[in-house]
């Protein structure tokens, strides 16, 4: 077993209300502020541009066309979005989701992404594959909370952050979409809940753990490589890129459960320097 590395991390971009959803697209980081209903993006000088103008934006992708997709929180929504910042389509989820979170799109333009589901007794989580047309497939079910969406090397493995869980799971992926069933790709322990995430080159997974301020590098089986320690805020979603991927920018939010309900909060991005490169997932 190799010793866990520690990490340090420098500011990036602040001024934000609440960040989520980074993603490394045309060599800049696009990220949403969904309490701001912006997408933003940043170059690498820290220079904000206004992508999108879209409420409770969420989660980030790319069709192969160029198509981005944007996923809503506290709404089950899907957005399309052309290459002027204009949407051209809005899909309504909600037969199927009271809420989406999260997002994945695949390089070949398979599109996950998070439901939240009430069920009168509170809620559940499942993975939709959604389809070109805006309808949502359900292809996992019975999850606690999923959130961060990442694909390993091979692109054909799925792997999701289950906050309430503790935990990351694993799902083998087919050609059409459908998920097998889950194993554990990395027991987090009881304290910790994963967020965001994203995929290294050596199929190393980065993830946020919110509450307990940290952003780890976990591989399968659970063994956690590196850490990077956040002196206050929640630890929300890393997205590796920059010029050579091995930049780690790191979304932190201060704010609480019942302060995000009322849409208070603060947000900046960190970034770090790190060896392994990301794969481009998410």
């Amino acid at each position: 077993m190799t010793s866990m590395q520690a990490i340090a991390a420098v500011p990036f971009v602040d001024g934000i209300v609440y960040g989520e959803g980074p993603r490394w697209h045309g060599d800049r980081l696009w990220f949403t502020d969904g309490l701001a209903g912006r997408v933003y993006s940043a170059g690498q000088a820290g220079d904000l541009a206004v992508e999108v103008e879209l409420r409770r934006a969420s989660g980030l992708g790319w069709l192969p066309d160029g198509t981005l997709v944007v996923s809503t929180l506290f709404a089950a929504e899907l957005h399309h979005v052309d290459a002027h910042g204009s949407v051209t389509a809005t899909y309504d989820v909600s037969d199927v989701a009271w809420s989406t979170n999260d997002l994945l799109v695949a390089p070949d333009g398979r599109t996950y992404v998070d439901l939240y589901i009430a069920d009168g007794r509170g809620l559940t989580g499942g993975i939709g594959l959604v389809a070109a047309d805006g309808t949502v497939r359900i292809v996992a079910t019975g999850l606690s909370m999923p959130n961060g969406i990442g694909l390993l090397p091979d692109e054909s493995t799925l792997v999701v952050s289950e906050t309430n869980g503790s935990r990351l799971l694993a799902f083998t992926a087919t050609a059409d979409g459908n998920l097998g069933t889950p194993t554990v790709f990395a027991d987090l322990g009881p304290d910790r809940h994963p967020d965001g995430l994203c995929v290294d080159t050596a199929g190393g997974v980065w993830v946020g753990c919110y509450d307990t301020g940290e952003f780890l590098r976990v591989v399968t089986g659970g063994e956690i490589t590196h850490r990077i320690e956040i002196d206050h805020g929640w630890a929300v979603a890393p997205a590796l890129g920059g010029h050579d991927g091995r930049t780690l920018y790191l979304v932190v939010d201060d704010t609480t459960h019942e302060n995000l309900l009322a849409g208070s909060s603060m947000g900046r991005i960190l970034q770090a320097r790190v060896d392994i490169p990301g794969v481009g997932s998410p």
